[in-house]
C-alpha cells in the first residue's frame, strides 16, 4: 500500500491541526494505521494508532489532546491534534501494517509501509 500524509503546517501553541493519510488500496480496512513523529536529533516516536476495528491508542504525551480516526470507505486515516505544544513540533508520519499485533502497536519497526512525512511546527 502507498501512503500520502498531508495537513502539517505552522500553528501557535494551543492551536489545532488535522493530519490526513491517504492510502492506495481497497484493502485499507485490513491495515492497522499508526502515527509516528520525529523531531530533529531525536528518534522516531509513537504517537497514536488505530486498529482495524477502529480502536484508538495513544502515547501518554498526547493522550487527551490527539484523536485518531479512519474512514475505510475513503481509504483515509486522520490524526486530529488539539492543544498543540511546542514540544509537538516534528515531522509526522503515517504507517500501515497488515500483520502487526496489539503488543507491537508502538514499535515502528513492525510497520511495513510509510508515508512521506508532513512537518508540524508549533510556535510558543
Amino acid at each position: 500500500v502507498q501512503l500520502q500524509a498531508s495537513g502539517g503546517g505552522l500553528v501557535q501553541a494551543g492551536g489545532s491541526l488535522r493530519l490526513s493519510c491517504a492510502a492506495s488500496e481497497r484493502t485499507f480496512r485490513n491495515y492497522v494505521m499508526g502515527w509516528f513523529r520525529q523531531a530533529p536529533g531525536k528518534e522516531r516516536e509513537f504517537v497514536a494508532v488505530i486498529s482495524r476495528s477502529g480502536g484508538g491508542y495513544y502515547a501518554d504525551s498526547v493522550k487527551g489532546r490527539f484523536t485518531v480516526s479512519r474512514d475505510n470507505a475513503k481509504l483515509m486515516a486522520y490524526l486530529q491534534m488539539n492543544s498543540l505544544k511546542p514540544e509537538d513540533t516534528a515531522v509526522y508520519y503515517c504507517a500501515a501494517s497488515q500483520t502487526i499485533i496489539y503488543s507491537e502497536y508502538a514499535n515502528h519497526v513492525r510497520y511495513h509501509y510509510w508515508g512521506q512525512g508532513t512537518q508540524v511546527t508549533v510556535s510558543s
